[in-house]
């Protein structure tokens, strides 16, 4: 199996893509007070899943495996403080939330089918 067959990875990409296009929109300040923030922890999601599937080892894809539901719940928060602050809309908050409690449990998944094949 590919890295790039694991649905998972190719929504965390895809999440990372579309927090970047949110945040290239802010302005300086918002940039680098939230906006580095956001974009780190979203690309963390799926370099975290890369970095542990190249592991060859269930332990340690586990391990970054949770590192990247860590990385997950940080980019919730950081969206969360984007739209309380008014960076981001209502609109966009929601679908991006919907999209991460779909990974969410994407990796739950995944987490628990490590080792098990």
């Amino acid at each position: 199996m590919e890295l790039e067959e694991l649905k998972v990875y190719e929504l965390a990409m895809d999440l990372g893509e579309e927090v970047w296009n949110i945040a290239d929109k802010f302005n300086y300040y918002q940039k680098d007070t939230v906006g580095k923030q956001m974009v780190r922890a979203a690309d963390s999601v799926a370099a975290n899943l890369s970095e542990g599937f190249g592991r060859y080892h269930f332990k340690e894809t586990i391990n970054f495996s949770y590192y990247s539901r860590g990385s997950l719940y940080e980019t919730k928060t950081w969206l969360r403080k984007s739209n309380t602050r008014k960076l981001i809309s209502n609109d966009e908050y929601n679908k991006l939330l919907s999209t991460i409690n779909v990974i969410g449990k994407m990796l739950n998944n995944y987490i628990k089918s490590i080792g098990k094949k």
